[in-house]
């Protein structure tokens, strides 16, 4: 879970062909998920800004919570998902489409006052490595939304106390409980972001009533009302499945510019605009524009 050896490749969990939006949000019961998240995404998120970016954007679920901002780039890893936001999205001229990877993000420093990241970094196994990549791209005073899934919950302490799951859901360690998916202690969170250069300043407990029971039997809307209420209390420590942060970087920072936007993988020198996509005027590297999409991804 550390970036010391960056020699290695690191694992990514792609959803390339995926039916996700169907059949995850698609089942039963997610609507109260749903609701819970965009009202705390609304509590921390700054209402306008110059550009955001969305990492793990999938199929634009979110994006319409953005409407203040000036450009707004949805990126993604699976090509699949980033076309089916194009679809929702691509009607709105403030929107750009980017397939790449949160390890090698391709923008220039300082290009965003906002960075939103929601159900994306229990998928991350390098942690620090992706914050760093985030810190880079934030302008000064901008502002970083992440949702992390906690390992410290009231349902795993339980379970853990009726010695119905051996995990320690103290123990400070991230725990893989499915190749590349990783619950997270919120004091090792807090611990990786602030290696990275990141401070808190708001935090938020999400999902109170993430039980099929209640989902089942109490309308979405009132469950999601309730959960709103709770979550700026509980963040003080939470012990909900799911947290969430505003976290500002801190030190020396890049202040925004808009232009030029994309920067090459191979020397990090900044693009420019070519007849399909996009080329380094430093290495002549090319990448692609299909469909709308830049696509980063090699």
């Amino acid at each position: 879970m550390t970036s010391e050896n960056t020699s290695q490749p690191r694992p990514i969990c792609d959803y390339e062909g995926s039916q996700y939006r169907e059949e995850f949000w698609g089942r039963e019961y997610r609507e109260y998920e749903d609701r819970a998240e965009r009202l705390a995404l609304a509590k921390l998120l700054p209402a306008r800004g110059r550009r955001l970016l969305e990492i793990g954007a999938g199929f634009g679920r979110l994006a319409d919570l953005y409407a203040g901002y000036e450009q707004v780039v949805l990126l993604d890893y699976s090509r699949t998902m980033i076309q089916q936001a194009r679809e929702r999205w691509g009607h709105d001229p403030r929107f750009l489409f980017v397939v790449g990877n949160v390890y090698d993000l391709p923008f220039l420093a300082g290009r965003f006052d906002t960075v939103v990241m929601v159900r994306v970094i229990h998928h991350v196994a390098d942690v620090a490595a992706a914050f760093g990549q985030i810190r880079r791209v934030l302008a000064s005073e901008g502002a970083f939304v992440l949702e992390f899934a906690n390992k410290r919950n009231l349902k795993a302490i339980l379970r853990y106390a009726l010695r119905r799951q051996a995990e320690n859901p103290v123990a400070l360690p991230p725990y893989e409980f499915a190749p590349i998916n990783f619950n997270y202690h919120p004091q090792w969170m807090r611990q990786q972001w602030e290696a990275a250069g990141l401070r808190r300043d708001a935090q938020l407990a999400v999902s109170y009533f993430r039980v099929r029971w209640l989902k089942k039997h109490l309308p979405a809307t009132a469950l999601a009302r309730i959960d709103s209420w709770l979550q700026r209390p509980g963040g003080a420590y939470p012990i909900t499945p799911s947290v969430m942060v505003r976290l500002r970087p801190t030190g020396v920072t890049q202040p925004f510019r808009a232009e030029p936007l994309f920067r090459c993988l191979d020397c990090d020198s900044g693009l420019e605009p070519a007849v399909d996509g996009l080329r380094c005027p430093t290495c002549g590297r090319s990448w692609p524009q299909h469909d709308g999409v830049f696509d980063f991804k090699g």
